[in-house]
């Protein structure tokens, strides 16, 4: 890495109200001890799952916001995308990866394609912007969608039914085969059971799952959550299924938390009554190969 202290660009959007993007993304990896500079996507008052929210393209700006960071020479270790609020800002997104790239070939690419969720597309998405989805996959060394997501990548009808672990493991190395050096796939309920988060490194060849705590609710901006704990921990050096795991035990908590605390669901997860849980990570890992 360049910096003593990882430095992270996060192209997400700001949503006020809903915990979700940079107001999740910023405090849980700054207390995973990275820096967090936000370039902004898109500003909304609320997140687009609730009725009505206020939204604003910040396609037009983002080009001089990054030019600014260039002529003062920052370097960054890592580039993080997210929501994408237009079609204009994946061909800026990716002009800028070149750029950050050009400057560290070893800057680490994680796209999170925020697209949709439980088989539904997100009300700011257009056929159009799903499409160029995948050419932002292309450049990304690891992609962290759900289920819906991947689907939506590869084409592929979602269905909603237990999902089969050798299905799951295509999955993974079709979407490896976008571009991606590890793919991982969230919020899996199986045949035989489980709730799992499954990964897979496409240079080694190997595939993991990890469990998480299952509560029949559904809350907004957890997806967010994961990646960035997930990203966090990996920045701190835990290696990839580690990384998984840590990720998985934290937003099972804050899951529960949420759920015992009956608040409304649109709001998200009450992540910040248990940030003390960070730091007591994990001492006997249960992550398996698949």
């Amino acid at each position: 890495m360049l910096n003593k202290i990882p430095k992270i660009m996060a192209l997400h959007d700001m949503s006020g109200v809903g915990r979700c993007s940079l107001t999740v993304i910023i405090p849980i990896m700054s207390a995973l001890g990275c820096q967090v500079c936000p370039l902004p996507t898109a500003l909304l008052s609320n997140h687009s799952e609730y009725k009505e929210f206020y939204f604003f393209d910040f396609a037009k700006h983002m080009e001089e916001y990054y030019f600014n960071w260039e002529k003062n020479n920052e370097l960054f270790d890592c580039v993080y995308s997210g929501f994408i609020g237009s079609e204009e800002q994946i061909n800026i997104i990716l002009d800028i990866i070149g750029k950050v790239k050009e400057k560290n070939n070893e800057a680490l690419i994680v796209v999170d394609p925020v697209m949709g969720d439980h088989g539904f597309t997100y009300a700011t998405y257009n056929d159009t912007m799903v499409r160029k989805m995948s050419h932002l996959a292309e450049k990304a060394d690891i992609i962290t969608p759900n289920l819906t997501e991947a689907s939506i990548l590869l084409g592929k009808e979602y269905c909603d039914e237990k999902a089969a672990i050798p299905q799951i493991k295509e999955y993974l190395r079709e979407l490896c085969s976008l571009g991606p050096k590890i793919s991982v796939i969230t919020g899996i309920s199986t045949e035989e059971g489980q709730h799992i988060n499954v990964c897979y490194n496409k240079e080694e060849d190997k595939f993991w799952k990890a469990p998480f705590v299952y509560v029949d609710k559904r809350y907004p901006g957890t997806g967010d959550l994961f990646t960035s704990l997930f990203l966090g921990y990996y920045m701190k050096g835990k290696n990839l299924p580690e990384a998984m795991e840590e990720a998985s035990r934290f937003v099972s908590l804050a899951v529960l938390a949420t759920y015992e605390a009956e608040t409304l669901s649109s709001e998200g997860v009450i992540f910040e009554k248990i940030m003390k849980e960070l730091y007591n990570e994990i001492r006997e890992y249960k992550y398996s190969d698949m």
